[in-house]
């Protein structure tokens, strides 16, 4: 029998990109697959061979999945999040890598530093943008990374402290924040500079914000945990200033884990290694399609018709 006819058996590649798509952009339970199987087109097919199908989806995507694996390290810049996984009364995170080239989702057993590490060594060279979650830190202090702390995480801690009933540290929180907005006001007039002059003002604006960070701190231990993150990590907070390309937010992963939520609530988790796997690899596949602006339904389809002809896999990092 010809390669395609062997692995496919009574699926072809079309109806099993279908299922696929199905199954990981739409969210759909196996139940929804085949009542629309069996209503709309007119195939009956069992939940068991469904779950067998998106086994052979997952396998077709493993080699794509593993370029980018080890593509990752070499992003120069890269937004990081992490968010919940269920599977039964197992804990698991979804850690979701952000970079210009592609998105990574990695389900993890551990919210730790260990997961960097495994995925992007001890010789990461870029800069991550991410929030202030311990692991990022201690990936920072023990392999000496580069870090954009997320500016948008802070502005709602400073409000929080703006809006405390202890006088001292709600003017403290409010100083900052009016530091914090004028620093935004001259990087949103960026263009209306030279660049010389954008560079020195943003300076002078950092400078200050620090001033008001770090002098006449309020007793109260919020004000005072806040000085000290500074003290050590303020630096950190202000990358996008002096280097290129760095974005202030950690938007660019929230947004792209918005889908991973979504598909939690839905769906309740994964059930088993092999789904988490399924789950990686198609979240991943779906959130690069995205970015690069390429149909995702055309490279599942293309990548499965690969798969089940044994021939090359499709790479989401050419054109």
């Amino acid at each position: 029998m010809p390669a395609h006819i062997e692995k496919g058996q009574l699926i072809g590649p079309r109806l099993t990109a279908i299922i696929a798509y199905m199954k990981g952009a739409c969210h759909c339970s196996f139940s929804t697959i085949r009542k629309f199987l069996r209503d709309v087109v007119g195939i009956t097919i069992s939940r068991g061979q469904l779950s067998k199908l998106i086994q052979k989806a997952s396998a077709a995507f493993e080699q794509t999945y593993k370029e980018l694996l080890d593509y990752l390290p070499s992003e120069a810049t890269l937004n990081v999040d992490e968010t919940g996984h269920k599977e039964y009364k197992k804990r698991f995170w979804t850690w979701c890598f952000r970079g210009d080239a592609c998105t990574l989702f990695k389900i993890a057993d551990s919210r730790g530093s260990k997961v960097l590490i495994d995925v992007l060594g001890e010789d990461f060279a870029g800069v991550i943008g991410c929030d202030y979650f311990s692991a990022y830190r201690k990936y920072m202090k023990d392999y000496d990374v580069l870090i954009q702390f997320c500016i948008a995480h802070l502005i709602r801690e400073l409000k929080y402290l703006a809006g405390l009933t202890d006088k001292a540290t709600a003017n403290y929180g409010q100083k900052l924040l009016d530091a914090m907005r004028d620093l935004f006001c001259i990087f949103h007039k960026a263009e209306e500079l030279t660049e010389s002059d954008f560079a020195k003002a943003m300076e002078v604006s950092r400078k200050a914000f620090l001033c008001i960070a770090l002098n006449d701190v309020p007793e109260s231990r919020q004000a005072q945990n806040l000085a000290n993150r500074f003290r050590k990590h303020g630096e950190a907070y202000f990358r996008f200033i002096t280097t290129p390309g760095i974005e202030p937010t950690n938007n660019l992963a929230e947004q792209a884990i918005r889908f991973v939520v979504i598909d939690r609530y839905i769906t309740q988790g994964t059930r088993s290694e092999n789904g988490r796997l399924w789950s990686e690899r198609i979240w991943t596949v779906l959130a690069t399609c995205a970015s690069q602006g390429r149909n995702a339904f055309d490279f599942i389809y293309q990548s499965i018709q690969s798969h089940f002809s044994d021939q090359p896999f499709p790479s989401l990092l050419g054109p």
